[in-house]
């Protein structure tokens, strides 16, 4: 019989958690309860001093959720799972650069990420990410009222299909997919897991209000973009080496920080699984 012991969860100003004292390796089921809830309630939880190999990362993440095999990243050597964000010393574009939420354009996106750091640059390559919830909340009840029921488009293609953005930078590697989804989700949904409305739309992979011109959609989510991150609804991260970030897709955004050319940044990043999205 395993002994409950409360996790240290402490929120912190502008999106997130601090979870400190958990040695992932060795967590109860209650304690991973207790983060995956804290990862839906508050959008991402922080860890630090993690050192965990590969099968040490897999085995956690997989008592999260299920596993989503990454379709575009570089896998490492040996885990299909764990996909390599990594930036070297001569390369000028990074991974993940701007705001985004991943997989938005999946008819099941994913419900989250696991993110440890193996290798850090001496100064920069900070993490940005920014409360989808807060974002909602902050709106007014007019415009509340406005997006409720709206629809968007999300897709990947510009990004990662052939002549994608990545095509025109110095990683062509991560485009040229021929598998690049398309799918419509709520502009505002009802979290699964917390029952709180977020905000769904991202300026990465949303392309469009279902029903709405283009010259309207841009007008409408460029507001809600610029809202989105306002420094109340935003937390920075500085990563070292063992620090680990767990996020929820579906109520944040995250945009990692390319200002340290010259120097390499190896993450190791796990998708995990999640459901389709409802108003």
């Amino acid at each position: 019989m395993q002994t409950h012991t409360a996790l240290d969860i402490r929120p912190l100003e502008g999106c997130g958690a601090l979870v400190q004292g958990l040695d992932v390796r060795a967590a109860s089921d209650t304690e991973i309860d207790e983060l995956r809830q804290a990862v839906f309630d508050r959008g991402v939880v922080f860890l630090e001093d993690q050192q965990l190999t590969p099968e040490d990362q897999i085995a956690f993440a997989r008592r999260l959720a299920p596993i989503v095999v990454n379709r575009y990243f570089p896998k490492t050597e040996r885990y299909p799972e764990i996909a390599k964000v990594e930036k070297g010393e001569a390369q000028i574009t990074n991974i993940g650069g701007g705001w985004h939420t991943d997989h938005s354009y999946d008819q099941a996106p994913a419900m989250g990420s696991v993110l440890l750091a193996i290798e850090t640059p001496p100064s920069g390559g900070d993490t940005l990410f920014a409360d989808m919830y807060a974002a909602y909340e902050a709106l007014s009840d007019g415009l509340k009222a406005t997006l409720a029921g709206l629809r968007a488009h999300h897709a990947s293609a510009h990004v990662f299909g052939e002549g994608g953005g990545y095509a025109m930078s110095d990683r062509p590697e991560l485009s040229g997919h021929k598998d690049v989804p398309e799918a419509i989700h709520p502009v505002v949904i009802v979290h699964p897991g917390s029952g709180k409305k977020a905000l769904y739309v991202n300026p990465a992979f949303t392309t469009g209000i279902v029903g709405w011109t283009r010259e309207e959609s841009r007008a409408l989510l460029g507001y809600l973009y610029e809202h989105a991150v306002k420094p109340q609804f935003v937390r920075r991260f500085a990563w070292r080496p063992g620090s680990m970030a767990v996020w929820d897709n579906r109520c944040t955004w995250h945009n990692a920080m390319n200002d340290y050319h010259g120097h390499r940044r190896l993450m190791h990043r796990i998708t995990l699984d999640g459901v389709p999205l409802g108003c």
